[in-house]
């Protein structure tokens, strides 16, 4: 197969229309925890291990550990990165682990910005709202980050992928939507 033949890797950024952004952001993630080309499965392992314990599963063992020079808010942004391979997994990851008192919405912003993930955090916001309004970081986000539109939003999760939904229950209550948060 001739280079030329070969397919680019569908990325977040092309499913939403737009070219990748090339995260300075990222390679720095790379670098200091040591995973290089395997950032975007540290990314998720390190995302789950710090609380988003909804999407649990197994990692390779080789995978090197958590770093304490990393913020939370980073492994989110990261995780939305438009150059990294397109993963509805790691959108929704991002929203539970980022879903805690505990994060920094000015710093959230200032990242979103200079990595030109935007309207991933608008979409999880904007979602949120319906069901926990009051819900930090994202009534924040709302209040404090310009939007920036993108030409298609479908690549970005539906409301169901972010919550928690229980049917009927065997103890007679109702149906039951809640927002999912990280387990601190």
């Amino acid at each position: 197969m001739e280079l030329k033949d070969q397919a680019e890797p569908m990325t977040l950024a092309r499913k939403l229309g737009e070219v990748p952004h090339l995260s300075g952001l990222l390679r720095r993630i790379a670098r200091t925890s040591g995973a290089g080309g395997r950032v975007a499965e540290w990314l998720m392992k390190v995302a789950i291990q710090r609380g988003a314990s909804h999407y649990r599963r197994d990692f390779d063992s080789s995978l090197p550990p958590d770093s304490p020079l990393i913020s939370s808010e980073e492994i989110g942004i990261a995780l939305c990165l438009g150059e990294l391979p397109y993963s509805l997994d790691q959108l929704r990851v991002a929203s539970q682990l980022l879903t805690s008192p505990q994060t920094d919405a000015g710093q959230l912003c200032r990242l979103a910005i200079q990595e030109r993930c935007e309207p991933v955090l608008w979409h999880i916001a904007k979602t949120a709202e319906r069901f926990a309004p009051e819900l930090e970081p994202w009534a924040a986000i709302r209040r404090k980050l310009p939007l920036r539109q993108v030409p298609r939003t479908e690549a970005l999760p539906h409301w169901t992928r972010l919550v928690s939904h229980t049917g009927i229950s065997s103890r007679g209550g109702g149906p039951r939507t809640d927002w999912l948060c990280r387990h601190e």
